[in-house]
């Protein structure tokens, strides 16, 4: 039996690694963008994401012509939606703007037949699928045997691919018969368990995991500057109490990045303000522990000030979000890193996932640390794990916030 077509909107961190790994699936894939240069350099074997594996299964699908790369839609069997959803503030609380997924939903409408799936793969407030449904019939298509579905990515940066194909995936259609026809769609190219259930329960399931992630995350930071006051290595003491059997502490940071557990919690509050104290709380303390990291470098170059009576020369190791990726996504340690360079700081950045940055020049691991006066880790980069020892860092006074040191 031929394989169905697909149309994949949006060919960002979700959108390419789906159209590829599809198109090596045997699918006929149409990545579909509004960034003119993304397509030309896509359909020449050029990607602009840094993602182990993309680049081989791109040139591998060109080569047999099963993905394309384009700036117009095509009449497709089955349409992927995987745009942004970034978000504005509402009386403060930052609240989801969805105008991307509407935008994508209108440019499809026009090409949606008998038998075709939609699937929303965007991370989306609840109700989002069913607003998809409104606009389709506000658009006068015929939905009557057409089947819409949610189905949320759960994919860590760096290991997409494998992720991708290995995950369990959640199906939320809009009835019974959408989630079944869009399980087997999934399940033709995935080994992980597909988990059927309605489409506001998938939409808010994404939610719900990236906020248990974010309070867990939330917990370490507030320990840390909990340890910070007492005079207590926070390393040593979670090593320690994760001794117990049924505790499992994680490792506290700069804050928490990217566009997933640092924004996707405020889906939630912004719908349910009420209700939704603790994950309030959760993303308050994360936010919080950012600015808590800069003021402690601000104590200490300004002691340092007082001591040398020169402003020092500051390192910072790692601008991205997490360890060994070159994303930089609502990135704390690169608004550390901005935060000081703005207060009138010499700042020496090493980011050894990145070839160059708009604001900073980058340095080597090595050239930073003989030009400074005090060393800030803020992303335990493997780089910096190998090379990191008191030797290397020639007795600069450091301040480690990710655990690189202990």
């Amino acid at each position: 039996m031929k394989k169905k077509t697909i149309c994949v909107v949006g060919l960002g961190y979700i959108g390419l690694p789906t159209s590829v790994l599809l198109a090596n699936n045997g699918y006929s894939v149409t990545g579909y963008d509004v960034n003119k240069s993304i397509i030309s350099n896509l359909n020449k074997g050029i990607i602009h994401i840094s993602e182990p594996d993309i680049k081989k299964l791109l040139k591998k699908a060109i080569s047999k012509k099963k993905f394309k790369a384009s700036n117009k839609v095509v009449t497709s069997d089955i349409y992927i939606i995987c745009v942004p959803t970034p978000y504005t503030k509402k009386n403060n609380i930052p609240k989801a703007n969805i105008d991307f997924v509407i935008s994508a939903t209108k440019s499809i409408a026009t090409f949606i037949k008998k038998g075709d799936m939609i699937i929303l793969e965007s991370t989306c407030p609840v109700g989002t699928t069913e607003k998809i449904q409104n606009i389709l019939l506000k658009e006068r298509v015929d939905l009557n045997n057409v089947y819409i579905a949610y189905c949320p990515e759960r994919v860590l940066p760096g290991k997409i691919i494998k992720e991708l194909v290995k995950n369990d995936r959640i199906v939320g259609g809009l009835n019974k018969e959408s989630s079944k026809k869009v399980s087997s769609f999934y399940a033709s190219f995935i080994k992980g368990k597909i988990i059927q259930t309605d489409s506001k329960s998938a939409e808010l399931c994404k939610l719900a995991e990236n906020s248990f992630r974010d309070l867990n995350i939330a917990f370490a930071n507030e320990l840390s500057m909990i340890c910070d006051k007492l005079n207590i290595n926070v390393y040593d003491l979670i090593k320690i109490a994760n001794r117990h059997p049924r505790v499992k502490i994680l490792k506290p940071g700069v804050g928490v990045g990217g566009h997933c557990i640092a924004v996707d919690p405020w889906f939630i509050v912004s719908e349910d303000y009420k209700n939704s104290n603790l994950i309030r709380t959760a993303r308050e303390v994360n936010d919080n522990k950012t600015n808590w990291v800069i003021n402690k470098i601000k104590l200490h170059a300004d002691n340092f000030t007082i001591e040398k009576g020169i402003k020092p020369s500051i390192a910072c190791l790692g601008l991205t979000f997490k360890p060994d990726i070159d994303d930089l996504r609502e990135s704390k340690a690169l608004k550390v890193a901005e935060t000081l360079f703005n207060l009138g700081y010499k700042i020496n950045v090493v980011e050894p996932n990145i070839t160059s940055h708009n604001q900073f020049k980058l340095l080597s691991f090595s050239d930073a640390i003989q030009k400074s006066d005090l060393i800030c880790v803020l992303v335990q980069h493997k780089e910096f794990l190998l090379t990191i020892n008191k030797k290397k860092l020639y007795n600069r006074e450091a301040l480690d916030f990710c655990g690189a040191l202990s």
